[in-house]
């Protein structure tokens, strides 16, 4: 594992190269140890296609919380056939049944917080626990609690165990114009539910359209002081 040292050298090495060299210096530095984390927005559309045209050969999972839109999933089997590769699918121990025969039905209504620890952060603790390298989509021009975020950073997942791992954020320098003037481009398969006014797209009874002029993400958790689903945020720390 890197010292925080060595992120720090390295934040300022690979903070202004492109996400092509980024993502060549994770796999020839971790590999198939190194895996890519998507909820199929913009900026991980292009990152997946990145990746896949030279040939670094990343395993790639989603969360499936039991929650997404129908075309959520619809496009999960688009982009397998695009990219000529197979998304695994990440599941919470419980059923969205048998959530609510625990906690009450629509937890998400009530505590989204823990909702999101049981359908998100925990099934991803599970698949971090096999990689040494976790790659995200995260842009700073997403929201103000993305906007600091560095191209590498150590993420303590594992407070048990005490082990770290390193957070890949090849997209970091990247404005919502020039995700979709590649996914344009390229003709990457995306959700249609970005033509109908979402933004940032979730679970379904969390997500909403957003007007014109706000955030990329106002459309998640309306009426909750909640910005995040905790897989960001929870338990991870800077160098």
């Amino acid at each position: 594992m890197f010292t925080p040292d060595q992120v720090q050298a390295l934040n300022s090495r690979l903070g202004i190269q492109s996400t092509e060299e980024i993502l060549a210096w994770a796999w020839e530095t971790f590999g198939e140890k190194a895996g890519i984390g998507t909820s199929f927005q913009g900026a991980g559309l292009v990152m997946m296609h990145i990746a896949r045209n030279r040939g670094f050969k990343f395993p790639i999972f989603t969360l499936n919380t039991g929650l997404l839109f129908p075309e959520t999933l619809a496009l999960k089997s688009r982009l397998e056939d695009f990219l000529g590769c197979q998304i695994e699918s990440l599941e919470p121990d419980l059923t969205v049944e048998q959530q609510a025969a625990v906690q009450g039905p629509e937890l998400w209504k009530r505590d989204p917080d823990l909702c999101c620890t049981m359908r998100k952060v925990l099934p991803l603790q599970s698949k971090l626990s096999e990689l040494d390298c976790w790659i995200t989509g995260l842009r700073r021009e997403q929201s103000s609690t993305r906007s600091d975020i560095g191209v590498i950073e150590i993420y303590a997942f594992d407070t048990t165990s005490g082990r770290d791992i390193i957070k890949l954020n090849p997209m970091a320098n990247w404005s919502k114009e020039q995700v979709w003037e590649y996914i344009r481009e390229h003709k990457i398969p995306y959700n249609p539910l970005h033509d109908r006014g979402f933004r940032s797209i979730g679970c379904a009874p969390c997500t909403s359209k957003s007007a014109d002029g706000k955030g990329e993400r106002a459309g998640r958790w309306i009426g909750f002081n909640k910005a995040e689903c905790g897989i960001h945020t929870f338990m991870a720390r800077k160098a």
